[in-house]
């Protein structure tokens, strides 16, 4: 369906209903969805041009009613910026709808971020008073990040990297928004996983790179299909997530891991490691970081807070020896010079305390319980989308449809049933070898799952 097209017809009916008068209720934000068959995202975007431009108004806990209080005497004419913009960059939509927020009401089996009852945001808030009030916090610094917290992650990226390998970012998606452009230059291929991260093809894509995908299976990328891409493409960039990778959950197998890199080694190629997912570990021990194999500098390494903590806590490390180390680090300081003093000392002080090691274990208890109770309701309501390999790790499940299910009719009837599921085509760099969900299971209490779950049921039957 062209978003577009769906877009304009949510903010056609809208502006209709708005001419009732001013005051009057208009549809809301489920029946618009149930109503044009599109995704909680579009509606969000229709309803956000419609405030902007004066015509409605949304009223938290009400809903949405035609604006009382009319912004000028008519609507702007704002088609000019489209002949100015031009086409939009491919990827945006997805990632757009990825981090939309749930209607009211609605349970969220979507998500990339974790329930607001697992963060730590007491310790979080207490950490940032105090270094606020440390004069230091509001210097400029140095501008690859505090020298304690780049020791910090440089210890835990194994021992390879040292501090000064590494630099602070303002979050995972900045990192790799950085490494993309500072390691490849337009045109240029980039190899990705296949399924695989959608900011990362969001991100490739949007620096006019050309993203090659390499099938991996449950046990991780298949190093000779990576080498056969690596020979065919002459690429010089590879990015993968070697842990609990999203969304497929798949961890790099140990049989793999010298493969992978003897593929980038033979190719002359760089491998950027995202270890977002270490500290969401749930059965067993995680294995080392791929990095920590790595002699002659062909990874670079990735770890970030955010997934792990809290969503404002937008604190990662992008790790690299050598020139490309130099180069990575340069690329950050014309990104945005440096991330902010407070939220760093923050950041040092929380992975430094006692608490860090609590949260963990007390996560790992959280997280595994939730995974449990979603595969739980999936057997007793859905048992053909229970997946064939359980994820030791992650926030996510990813399950196949059955042939003939359309995973983009699903999620639409899903939502319009008050329950948010992520379809499987974005996390694809071509086409997909079929239907498929990404199931969260962070974003919710483990009571509120089974309803999830029996809702997205009632979808199905639609």
């Amino acid at each position: 369906m062209n978003d577009d097209n769906a877009s304009a017809r949510v903010i056609h009916d809208l502006r209709r209903a708005a001419a009732a008068g001013p005051g009057s209720r208009l549809p809301s934000v489920r029946e618009l969805i149930s109503r044009h068959r599109v995704s909680p995202a579009t509606v969000a975007r229709a309803t956000r041009q419609l405030t902007a431009e004066g015509v409605i108004e949304a009223v938290p806990g009400r809903g949405l009613f035609a604006a009382t209080a009319p912004r000028g005497t008519g609507v702007p004419d704002l088609d000019w910026q489209t002949v100015a913009l031009g086409a939009r960059p491919d990827g945006e939509e997805a990632l757009q709808a990825l981090l939309a927020v749930p209607p009211p009401g609605a349970i969220p089996l979507s998500g990339g971020y974790l329930d607001a009852v697992l963060q730590p945001t007491a310790a979080l808030a207490g950490a940032l008073a105090r270094a606020a009030r440390h004069p230091a916090s509001w210097d400029r610094g140095d501008v690859a990040g505090h020298p304690d917290l780049r020791s910090w992650f440089a210890r835990e990226s194994g021992g390879l990297l040292r501090a000064e390998d590494m630099v602070i970012c303002p979050g995972g998606q900045a990192a790799l928004t950085t490494a993309i452009r500072a390691l490849t230059a337009p045109g240029e291929p980039v190899l990705v996983e296949s399924p695989t991260y959608l900011g990362v093809l969001a991100a490739a894509r949007a620096a006019g790179r050309r993203v090659v995908p390499v099938p991996a299976d449950h046990d991780g990328v298949r190093p000779e299909l990576l080498a056969a891409a690596f020979a065919r493409t002459g690429a010089r960039l590879f990015y993968c997530q070697p842990l609990y990778a999203n969304p497929s959950g798949a961890v790099l197998a140990a049989g793999r891991r010298a493969a992978v890199l003897d593929a980038a080694r033979v190719a002359g190629a760089f491998v950027i490691e995202d270890d977002y997912a270490r500290d969401l570990t749930i059965d067993g021990e995680p294995a080392p970081p791929l990095v920590t194999a790595d002699v002659d500098g062909h990874v670079m390494y990735l770890r970030s807070l955010t997934k792990a903590v809290a969503p404002g806590l937008r604190v990662a490390a992008l790790g690299a020896r050598g020139a490309a180390g130099q180069r990575l680090r340069s690329a950050r300081v014309l990104d945005d010079f440096f991330v902010a003093g407070p939220l760093q000392r923050a950041a040092l002080e929380f992975v430094t305390s006692p608490v860090w090691p609590r949260h963990r274990r007390a996560l790992r208890s959280a997280l595994r319980e939730r995974r449990d109770a979603l595969l739980t309701a999936l057997g007793r309501h859905l048992p053909t989308l229970v997946p064939a390999v359980v994820p030791r790790g992650g926030f996510h499940l990813w399950v196949r449809l059955p042939s003939g299910v359309d995973e983009a009719a699903l999620v639409t009837a899903a939502a319009a049933a008050g329950v948010v599921v992520f379809p499987g085509r974005p996390w694809f760099a071509a086409e997909p070898p079929g239907e498929f969900l990404r199931l969260t299971y962070a974003a919710a209490p483990p009571e509120l799952l089974d309803d999830g779950v029996r809702r997205l049921v009632r979808a199905w039957s639609w």
